[in-house]
């Protein structure tokens, strides 16, 4: 027990201090830096990554991914839906409807 509190003493006083800056404010979380005049650079041309505009949809058991995949679900009204994490990947966002409510999911 002692040796924790040491522990979580010497932690919380290099975090304090260690992360004090010269006007003497200390900043644990991040500093707040101005990038408005930074460029942006994009690495794709627009729209290179297609929105799923008109999904389908299986049962989950005709669904061609384990048990186990990651996927994200959404429920309205009683109607629910799955977005599966590996199909995301390649689109990044789906525009549906449901339950009668006009959603975007995105990752």
């Amino acid at each position: 027990m002692k040796k924790n509190l040491t522990l979580l003493l010497i932690t919380s006083a290099f975090i304090l201090f260690g992360c004090a800056q010269n006007s003497g404010v200390v900043n644990a979380v991040a500093l707040a830096n101005d990038y408005s005049d930074d460029r942006i650079l994009t690495a794709l041309p627009y729209d290179a990554i297609p929105a799923i505009l008109t999904p389908e949809f299986v049962s989950a058991n005709k669904a061609k991914i384990a048990d186990d995949s990651p996927v994200i679900g959404v429920s309205f009204n009683g109607e629910s839906h799955a977005y599966s994490i590996y199909l995301l990947n390649g689109h990044e966002i789906v525009n549906d409807e449901v339950g009668g409510v006009k959603i975007a999911t995105t990752w």
